[in-house]
């Protein structure tokens, strides 16, 4: 049952791609991917600007494309705003970039895999090439939480390939966010025996107890920032605290920080102003403490003249994609003009 029985619904299609690309990875996932696209009824999609929404961990993107219970989902969303005329027709892809550890970050990493090189070649080849959407100047990118890390790192990073970007309560200021996790991952590590162990007995079910998911994303981000070069090491897991002590290990630490956002902003300033949009959000009340990471990246980007949308809203880190509403628009007005 749809959200609304009384406009038309654009159409969902599914591209299965096989990838050489994520064949380089040590976790052991798929190298052939989903991927679902929407294109707006009466369209085909060519001629249109293309969005990429990259979802928070233990999603992967057609999810974003399923039924949902008393509300829409996304490609009910983008029927309801452009049939209201709120928002211009636009391709949306949903690319599948869920991995054994539960999530992805988007970035390159040689244990999780080359994600940010699949999605700027391979994916977007994919879609731009069946759809004939997209294009330089066409393109933008968005996400929440984990999505919206990746969404604000690929703006920076690939400004060539992405115009516009929302970073919808993105990871940033690592050591509000991570740090405050680690105690648990080494509890977790002591209980199982092993990072491998605790890995395997979550895989085999047939439920997760209380903080455990919390503890693969710890194990996830080690994997992504920080990957442990020998590849006997399991999935390339190593945290960046002493597990006896749970000090820092300052070498360690300072790998992750070199993918915070908040610290990466000073060397990509000049991408960052060469976007078409940007648009940052977080909730005043996110417990996971990302909006003061939000914060300080507004404030920097304000100090170095950089061009943003920045908002806040009086609300949590969950069930946020009412928010959508706004940021789409914006990327998609600024993308057309």
């Amino acid at each position: 049952m749809r959200a609304r029985h009384d406009i038309p619904a654009g159409s969902l299609h599914r591209i299965s791609l096989k990838s050489e690309i994520l064949e380089q990875n040590r976790l052991g996932d798929p190298a052939t991917r989903d991927i679902v696209v929407y294109t707006p009824h009466g369209h085909d999609g060519s001629g249109l600007p293309l969005l990429v929404d990259i979802v928070g961990f233990t999603a992967g993107g057609p999810a974003h494309a399923n039924w949902k219970n008393f509300g829409e989902n996304v490609p009910e969303r983008l029927d309801r705003l452009i049939h209201d005329r709120e928002l211009a027709p636009v391709v949306v892809a949903f690319p599948d970039c869920f991995t054994r550890l539960g999530g992805n970050q988007y970035i390159d990493s040689i244990a999780m895999g080359p994600w940010a090189t699949w999605l700027t070649t391979e994916m977007l080849e994919a879609v731009e090439g069946r759809f004939k959407c997209g294009g330089t100047g066409r393109r933008g990118i968005f996400g929440k939480s984990s999505g919206g890390y990746g969404a604000l790192v690929h703006a920076m990073k690939h400004a060539d390939v992405w115009s516009a970007a929302a970073c919808h309560s993105g990871d940033m200021a690592f050591e509000l966010c991570y740090l405050p996790e680690m105690p648990s991952a080494l509890r977790a590590i002591a209980k199982a025996g092993s990072i491998e162990a605790f890995v395997t007995d979550f895989e085999k079910g047939p439920k997760y107890p209380g903080n455990s998911l919390h503890d693969m994303m710890t194990f996830a981000m080690a994997a992504t920032y920080d990957p442990d070069p020998d590849p006997d090491v399991f999935c390339g897991i190593r945290l960046p605290v002493d597990p006896e002590t749970c000090e820092l290990i300052e070498e360690r630490w300072s790998a992750w920080q070199s993918w915070d956002p908040v610290h990466m902003a000073d060397l990509h300033i000049d991408a960052l102003k060469s976007l078409k949009a940007l648009w940052i959000e977080c909730g005043n009340q996110d417990q996971y403490n990302l909006v003061y990471g939000a914060r300080r990246l507004h404030r920097k980007l304000d100090r170095f003249g950089v061009a943003h949308v920045y908002r806040e809203f009086n609300d949590t880190h969950s069930s946020i994609d009412y928010r959508l509403d706004e940021s789409l628009p914006f990327l998609v007005n600024c993308l057309i003009d």
